[in-house]
């Protein structure tokens, strides 16, 4: 995982979630990517995909179960996890975490 970016623009608006409980940036690269940088409060939360993405978990303690299966998947700092596009997964935040959202061509 990147430490940092170069070279890229930034969102100003922020991307609020469930009350205030989730929140990101929008982080455009030059090659058209973006990502999202966001925090977590505890909690637990859907959401829906358009894209695929894959979910890395920069700092904090997660559990993911994404649609169509029953089995939930612990993350913590320095995990990931994929979901597949025009999906959803469910996510249970049992402390603060940060996290970076990469939007994955289909």
């Amino acid at each position: 995982m990147m430490k940092k970016f170069e070279n890229v623009n930034v969102v100003v608006g922020a991307n609020i979630y469930f009350d205030g409980k989730v929140t990101s940036r929008t982080v455009e690269f030059s090659d058209g990517t973006t990502k999202t940088l966001g925090i977590m409060l505890p909690g637990e939360y859907t959401f829906n995909t358009g894209k695929p993405e894959l979910m890395e978990i920069t700092s904090g303690q997660v559990s993911y179960c994404l649609k169509g299966e029953s089995s939930w998947n612990e993350v913590s700092s320095g995990g990931e996890f994929n979901v597949p596009g025009d999906s959803s997964f469910q996510i249970k935040v049992t402390e603060i975490s940060d996290y970076v959202c990469s939007f994955l061509d289909s």
